[in-house]
Order: structure tokens, then C-alpha cells, then sequence
């Protein structure tokens, strides 16, 4: 266990739960409710042991902010796109193909510290953690976490709605302007906004359609399923197409392409934009080729 933060209770502190006093003492929690987190996996430590949620806190007690001494995964060395980093956070490019974290050795997660510089910061994890997921057959940003403090206050963000993201997709048949998807996923609420771009004319599925995505919400695989009841499937998805597999070795045609937050520590906004695989434009000209040398002929 590393003690990253240190904090003495004085005699004149009024009596508050343990939870509330941990939001004024340590600026790292940007709510009450990031600390009561903190507290129920093991962060924090009052005295010298995890101390339940809605303990009551007194004068001359010591609280302190733990960092676990779990041994750091072996280094997966591929090479990672890094969009942004500094002392305190990353922005990478994931590829596709490729699962976040899990229990495996091919992760993103473990290639980060083959990636990314260690933090000078006090409160620097052991090493970087992914904040969020990507599908494992989707590529694009991916927000990490080098310190304590950014990994609490970005997760708050991520469950307040705060950090916004945008997709670009290549989906199946003719989907134009613009429109907002409600449907509920799994029993819960699920919102997606999407804008088409471009539409291109295509012999193999009659139409492919260029659109930008922006979920609402985070449910399970929410773009790829919203997009399927709307009947415009994502080109590549055989898990949520009905005439089966499309492209199996081209992958799927899903990009997260931009990213939008406040720093943590530099307090200002953070608007990271990326452009999309190669792929989508490649496989969208040579359809239209195609298509017109057929009609040509």
C-alpha cells in the first residue's frame, strides 16, 4: 500500500460523516459521491483501516488516500497513437481489434506504460488507466488516467453526462439529415443523435451512408444497437445485422473521433478530435467506382 495523501482531523472540526469531510479535505473528489466511492474500494484509510461510509469522524484522527500495491501488468510493447498527453492525462488512439483492460495480456491497458510517460504528480497511479471503454472492434479515443486525481474526477464526469463524444460510422442503406434515437436499452433510457455526412450509391448493399454519432447515454454497444432498430446497421457488424456478416475482414466501421472535458487540473476544457480510419474513405470510393462502372456499362 502507497500512501499518496496524508490529512490530520483538527480539534476544532465539526462532527460529519467521514465521507463529507473527505470532499472538503482532499481537492482530489470532485463530489461527496466520488468519495463515498473511494472509501467503498478501499482508497481511503482512517487510522489505518478502511472505515465503513457514514462513519462519524473526530479530532486528532488521521485519514489517508492509499494507492494499492498490486504488482504493475507486464508491459504489452506494441506502439499506441498518442493524441495528447501531459503530466496528468492521455488521450490515445486505440486500435481496433483489441479489448481495453480484461483478464488477458493483450490489452490496451497493458500497452499504456510501454506509451506514456510516468507522472511526476504526488498522486501518480502505479501505472495509466484506461478512464473508459471502447468496444473491442472499435478504434479511436480513449481517455487515460496517469494520476489518482484525474481517474475520480474524469469517472465523475463520464457518470454525470459531462465528457461528450462523438462517433463516425459507415452504416447500411440510405440514412439522411438528421435524427435522435430513444429507444430504451435493456429496460433503461438510451438516447443517440446522429447527422449523416455523405450517402454513397453501392451494388454490393444498394446504399452506404457516412454519419456522425453522438450517444446521450452509455449502454451496452448503444450506437451499434440503436443504429440496427433504426434499420441502418453498421457496415462490418455481424453481431447486430440481420442478413448475417458483412466484410469479415474489414472490420467494423465504428470511430470515435472526438472527445470533450475539463481538465481536472488545468481547469480548462478539452476539445481532441481525430480524423477516422483510412478505411472508411478507401471502402466508400471504391463502392462508388464500382457502382459506376456497372451503370456505365
Amino acid at each position: 500500500m502507497r500512501i499518496v495523501e496524508t490529512h490530520t482531523i483538527p480539534a476544532d472540526a465539526e462532527r460529519r460523516r467521514v465521507e463529507n469531510y473527505l470532499y472538503d479535505a482532499f481537492d482530489i473528489f470532485p463530489s461527496r459521491k466520488s468519495a463515498r466511492k473511494a472509501i467503498k474500494r478501499g482508497a481511503v484509510r482512517l487510522n489505518g483501516k478502511v472505515p465503513p461510509t457514514g462513519t462519524w469522524i473526530h479530532p486528532g484522527q488521521v485519514l489517508e488516500i492509499v494507492d494499492d500495491e498490486r504488482t504493475p501488468p507486464k508491459s504489452y510493447r506494441v506502439p499506441l497513437k498518442v493524441v495528447f498527453e501531459d503530466n496528468w492525462i492521455a488521450v490515445i488512439e486505440k486500435p481496433p481489434g483489441i479489448l481495453v483492460n480484461g483478464n488477458c495480456y493483450r490489452t490496451v491497458e497493458n500497452a499504456l506504460s510501454y506509451n506514456l510517460t510516468v507522472s511526476k504528480a504526488s498522486d501518480a497511479l502505479k501505472w495509466p488507466k484506461p478512464v473508459h471503454r471502447l468496444d473491442k472492434p472499435t478504434g479511436g479515443l480513449l481517455i487515460v488516467a496517469k494520476t489518482l486525481r484525474v481517474l475520480s474526477q474524469v469517472s465523475e464526469q463520464l457518470h454525470d453526462r459531462q465528457v461528450h463524444k462523438r462517433y463516425r460510422a459507415i452504416v447500411l442503406g440510405r440514412l439522411e439529415g438528421s435524427g435522435y434515437i430513444s429507444d430504451p436499452l435493456d429496460g433503461k433510457h438510451a438516447a443517440t443523435r446522429y447527422q449523416s455526412i455523405r450517402t454513397v450509391p453501392s451494388l454490393t448493399c444498394q446504399w452506404l451512408t457516412l454519419v456522425d454519432l453522438w450517444p446521450q447515454t452509455g449502454r451496452y454497444h448503444q450506437i451499434r444497437r440503436h443504429l440496427a432498430s433504426l434499420g441502418h446497421p453498421i457496415l462490418g457488424d455481424g453481431e447486430y445485422t440481420l442478413e448475417g456478416k458483412v466484410l469479415k475482414s474489414k472490420g467494423l466501421f465504428l470511430w470515435s473521433v472526438e472527445v470533450t472535458f475539463q481538465h481536472p487540473v488545468l481547469q480548462q476544457v478539452m476539445s481532441i478530435q481525430i480524423d477516422e480510419a483510412k478505411k472508411f474513405n478507401t471502402f466508400l470510393q471504391r463502392e462508388q467506382k464500382r457502382w459506376k462502372r456497372y451503370n456505365a456499362s
